[in-house]
């Protein structure tokens, strides 16, 4: 669960709280560059934002992990390479256009990081490439390189909402969420709305801490961080091909306590990994699943991410209709396809704390059912009415309230237990993902 239960009324409320979080850590600078471009493929304007993250000083301090997509874009490529330099001294991330399998993308993702090492006096292999947008096609790098020095000149050491702002593409707001830890602080944000099936998803992740931690540590804490948060969420259960977490140490702070300090990681990543999700494309409910006492760990975390990735339950979910057939069925489809020796004679499952199944058989009457529609309504972020020509209303452009659909679901045959965030299915969805190119 998230470590707050924040509601707010409106989107500059929301602003405003974003606002309290974004102080960036000791060491670090921020900066954008927006332009206009025409994309070659397609050929209509459109616009880009540069966002630059920088060092003061370079760092052997830093961590990364890529997505599993065998299709990886670019940057991951380059980004992978960069995890054998010495130290890192900034990260350049474009929004629009991911970079992957375009020709010439790796040497393009190059010259851009070359040209932001000139401009901060770093080595190339000391500047991180990122991207994300439309896969397949080809990065103005003209423009690009005209706009490295405005994004250069316009760092900052007074907020991080400059590239909260700057890495979205679909989503609907910007994401940011920090930790207080001895006297220093760990800041993240993250950019992320659809293509959303980790290992990792089609998220851009920086996490910044002026907490002194050893590039080993760090590096090992990030992998169980990332493993605990980004890899238990799904909004489509598509591997986007441009995945990248990345933390960084400035290493202004010293600090021993290790343990804290690794607490606090997972506390950011674990909500920036639900605020994801919330913002993900259409997204009406979080839907929040726990599977307890299952054979395995792996088998609890499938089982979770099965349910949050059915789409008639996510259907159901979405109109607000405790169709709780939909949810057993997915359980049993997954159970009976991956795990079939798996004894669920123990079974019990509730939804908002009623119990739904048990022994083997729903346990359902009109009082439960009206109870599950209003906890269903509950969690509900916004309301889509389709209008006169058939359109349904947008979703909204700030958080109402961090509720979800929780769902308890335990085997009853073993010890371990997962957490898995998703959410539901729904028009606008379908219509974000029809037009995204158009």
């Amino acid at each position: 669960m998230p470590s707050t239960d924040l509601t707010f009324a409106s989107r500059d409320e929301h602003r405003a709280w974003l606002a309290t979080q974004a102080a960036l850590p000791a060491g670090f600078r921020v900066g954008n560059a927006r332009f206009e471009f025409t994309p070659r493929e397609a050929p209509k304007p459109s616009r880009m934002t540069l966002t630059l993250l920088a060092l003061d000083e370079p760092t052997p301090s830093f961590a990364a992990m890529f997505t599993r997509n065998a299709f990886p874009g670019a940057p991951i490529i380059v980004g992978r390479r960069r995890l054998m330099e010495p130290a890192l001294g900034a990260v350049i991330i474009n929004n629009k256009i991911s970079n992957v399998c375009a020709p010439g993308g790796v040497e393009a993702a190059e010259n851009v990081c070359a040209a932001v090492a000139r401009e901060l006096k770093l080595t190339p292999g000391q500047v991180l490439p990122s991207s994300t947008g439309v896969i397949g096609w080809g990065l103005p790098l003209e423009a690009m390189l005209r706009e490295v020095p405005a994004a250069a000149a316009s760092l900052s050491a007074a907020s991080i909402l400059p590239a909260a702002e700057g890495i979205v593409t679909t989503d609907l707001y910007p994401k940011i969420r920090r930790a207080s830890v001895g006297g220093g602080s760990i800041v993240g944000i993250a950019k992320g709305a659809g293509m959303i099936e980790p290992n990792l998803a089609t998220m851009l992740v920086y996490l910044l801490t002026d907490i002194a931690v050893p590039r080993a540590e760090l590096r090992q804490m990030l992998a169980r961080a990332v493993d605990a948060s980004f890899n238990a969420i799904s909004i489509d259960s598509d591997t986007s091909t441009s995945d990248t977490v990345v933390a960084l140490s400035s290493g202004r702070v010293p600090f021993g306590d290790w343990g804290a300090f690794e607490r606090g990681l997972h506390q950011v990543c674990r909500d920036l990994a639900e605020d994801v999700v919330r913002n993900g494309e259409g997204v009406r409910h979080v839907i929040r699943v726990t599977v307890r006492n299952a054979a395995s760990l792996g088998l609890a975390r499938s089982i979770g991410k099965a349910v949050v990735n059915g789409p008639l339950f996510k259907c159901a979910v979405a109109g607000n209709d405790p169709n709780v057939g939909r949810l057993i069925q997915a359980i049993g489809k997954h159970v009976g396809a991956t795990a079939p020796g798996t004894d669920l004679s123990r079974l019990r499952a509730r939804m908002g704390g009623v119990e739904i199944f048990a022994q083997g058989a729903f346990q359902l009457d009109p009082g439960k059912e009206a109870a599950l529609v209003a906890h269903l309504r509950g969690a509900e972020l916004y309301t889509s009415r389709p209008s006169a020509d058939g359109v349904f209303s947008a979703p909204i452009d700030f958080p109402p309230h961090e509720r979800a659909v929780e769902l308890e679901i335990d085997i009853g045959n073993g010890a371990a237990s997962a957490a898995v965030v998703g959410g539901d299915l729904t028009h606008e969805y379908v219509s974000e993902n029809a037009d995204y190119r158009s």
